[in-house]
């Protein structure tokens, strides 16, 4: 039996005043107009060894992470080799029977690359023919590397992430680095394909399956304009308007194209600082200005770069943040202060680095005037 229902507006606001009390003002950021009150970090489910042990640990750290203030996850099918999804619905179930409601979480789940169950197939090609053609889900046309474009293995994706969490609906699904395609099938026959792919999510919001959905990139949202794999964020919502008409055959039908996640942290900042999003407003803007124009939520992805942040940091977010414990905290701290930035994710899987998302939790983020500052102390620096 699946949890109906999905992250409202009355159940957020309800748990930033319950498990978000010992959480600081600031902590939650607005959802567009639809006003969920979402925790400005969230946890990433992408590291760790397919294993029991770090399984069993992620559902501890899904529940503790829930009953805590942070009411933001992040999953995907393809994440240790399926495990993560499953570990996410284990957190889940045990939050929600110790009184979290579903609607006071929000969800991400993301699709596109290959599951394979317990690691990468010695024969990539016959595992495709098994596993997907065979099945009607795809066809080898639809593969780049381990990425399949297919609307029919989207649509499947969409129902394993579904099984594996508990949920009957997902607050978001996003198309996890679609860019890989653009070197073999070039920019134009990808955009083709997004857009069948979006009608097949805005069908699935008709279905109660998803409530909104977007993309993920690595490279697509922070890359120069005239780079190969950029991807523009005007174009993007183009071809989710033709879908959405497709789909509802109305020629004014309204998409659900809500939520990007990009790359966002201390040495991965191109979404803040580089100016490569013409807005069709008049202006060319910075990934994150352009989605707050454009009513596009971002996320951050790869929050401590891998753990490179944690491990080595920031001289100057040492200097500029010593209220902080460590540079897993500063990073942090910079990420989820970012005008524009709406959720700053971060792989946890082991409970102390959930220690350090809840320490930075617990403190407000910066203000504007001095998050700015950051960026000119590392001018006077160079």
């Amino acid at each position: 039996m699946l949890t109906p229902g999905c992250a409202t507006r009355t159940g957020t606001d309800a748990y930033g005043h319950s498990a978000g009390q010992s959480c600081a003002p600031g902590h939650y950021s607005d959802f567009l107009n639809q006003h969920l009150k979402l925790s400005s970090l969230g946890l990433g489910t992408f590291p760790g060894a397919a294993t029991a042990a770090v399984d069993a640990a992620y559902a501890d750290i899904v529940e503790r992470a829930l009953r805590s203030g942070i009411n933001v996850i992040d999953t995907a099918a393809h994440y240790r080799y399926g495990r993560s999804m499953c570990a996410v619905g284990d957190g889940l179930r045990r939050a929600f029977a110790a009184g979290i409601g579903r609607e006071q979480v929000y969800v991400v789940g993301k699709g596109g690359f290959l599951r394979f169950e317990d690691g990468p197939p010695a024969d990539l090609a016959a595992w495709f023919e098994a596993n997907i053609a065979r099945k009607g889900l795809g066809a080898y046309d639809d593969l780049t590397g381990a990425h399949c474009l297919a609307p029919a293995y989207i649509a499947h994706q969409i129902d394993e992430l579904r099984e594996a969490t508990g949920l009957a609906t997902l607050d978001a699904f996003l198309i996890d680095q679609p860019e890989v395609h653009i070197p073999r099938l070039g920019k134009e026959e990808l955009n083709r394909r997004l857009q069948t792919a979006f009608a097949v999510l805005e069908q699935a919001v008709r279905l109660d399956k998803i409530r909104s959905y977007g993309i993920a990139t690595f490279d697509g949202l922070r890359a120069e304009t005239d780079h190969a794999l950029f991807q523009s964020l005007t174009s993007l919502l183009a071809l989710a308007e033709n879908a959405a008409r497709v789909v509802n055959g109305e020629a004014q039908a309204h998409h659900h194209f809500r939520i990007v996640q990009l790359p966002f942290n201390a040495v991965m900042n191109e979404g803040f600082t580089r100016f490569s999003q013409a807005t069709g407003q008049g202006n060319v803007a910075s990934t994150l200005q352009a989605a707050h124009q454009l009513r596009v939520f971002v996320m951050g992805s790869h929050g401590l770069a891998k753990g490179r942040l944690a491990d080595t940091g920031i001289d100057g977010l040492r200097a500029a943040l010593p209220g902080f414990a460590n540079d897993a905290q500063r990073a942090l701290q910079f990420n989820r202060s970012t005008p524009g930035l709406g959720v700053s994710l971060a792989g946890i899987s082991t409970p102390v680095h959930l220690d350090d998302l809840l320490a930075v939790a617990a403190q407000p983020p910066l203000a504007r005037t001095d998050y700015l500052k950051l960026y000119r102390r590392a001018d006077d620096a160079d």
